[in-house]
Parts: C-alpha cells; structure tokens; sequence
C-alpha cells in the first residue's frame, strides 16, 4: 500500500472513512449508488464495468462480480470483455457498452458523431448518463484504489 494504515485498522475504512471523511463518504455512497440504482442490463452493466477495470488494473474491480437476483455473468465473460470488438458472445448494447467504457477512459475526446448516433440508437439518454456516470465512478474510484495499493483490500461499500 502507498498509504500508511495504522495497526488495526480496516484500510479501505481508514482512508475512505477517517482519513477524508467529507469527501471518502460521500464517494462511497456515490460509488454504491451506481449498484443500488442501476436500471442498466446486467451484461451490458458488467461490460463496462470490466472494460474499466481491465484498463485501470483494479485488483478487486478485476475479480469482482456484480450479482443480480443470483445471477451473475458466465465464468468467460471477462475474457470476452477484452475481445469486445470481435466477440460472438455480445449484442450490440452490449458491445457498445465496453467501447464506450474503453472510449471513456482512454479517448474520451473522440467521441465523433457517429458513435454518438449508435448509442442513440441502443440506449435512452437517460441510460447514456447514468451509463456515462457509472463510468465515471469506475475510473475514479477503481483508479483511486489502484495507485494508493489499495485494491488488494477493496471491499464494495456498504450504504449507511
């Protein structure tokens, strides 16, 4: 880890909740708002979420699993996640949504015309912007574990 946990300490609950806690909390609420009120599928959810993952190299954010009514995506689903231009395994909501994840974290000034027009056709604007800030919650918050070595001890957040 890059920060310093004092003995005993849970880290993720250390540097989210202690350390900063005016601004620790309310991302962790942020971050278990996208679970919480998603009305996005669960693959296309999980597609991007992953794609995000694969491009911060979150530990956790990698391993973990979004599960809904018990139901979680196939055991291959990351790996076609990673192939998510030439996979057989996707539909084109879901495509589209690990292309807009990799686009998001690493093109984000590219976003032409024509990619906005097939996320026009596949999603509603108002799952273009809850998409996009799940996105955004992602990057930061998967990132923001990564660089501090926390991603080791990452647990998902619990609502208070």
């Amino acid at each position: 880890m890059n920060i310093d946990i004092p003995a005993g300490k849970d880290p993720i609950g250390y540097v989210w909740g202690e350390m900063v806690p005016g601004i620790g909390i309310a991302a962790s609420k942020f971050s278990l708002a996208v679970y919480e009120h998603t009305t996005l599928g669960l693959r296309e959810f999980e597609a991007a979420r992953l794609r995000i993952a694969q491009i911060n190299g979150c530990v956790f954010c990698l391993d973990w699993r979004t599960e809904r009514d018990g139901v979680k995506v196939e055991p291959e689903f990351a790996d076609a996640v990673s192939e998510w231009r030439t996979t057989d395994r996707f539909d084109d909501r879901t495509r589209l949504a690990a292309e807009y994840a990799e686009r998001y974290a690493t093109d984000h000034h590219n976003l032409d015309d024509e990619f906005w027009k097939r996320m026009s056709a596949s999603y509603s604007q108002q799952e273009i912007v809850e998409l996009s800030m799940s996105l955004g919650a992602w990057l930061a918050f998967g990132r923001l574990n990564h660089v501090l070595g926390l991603d080791t001890v990452c647990v998902l957040p619990h609502s208070s």
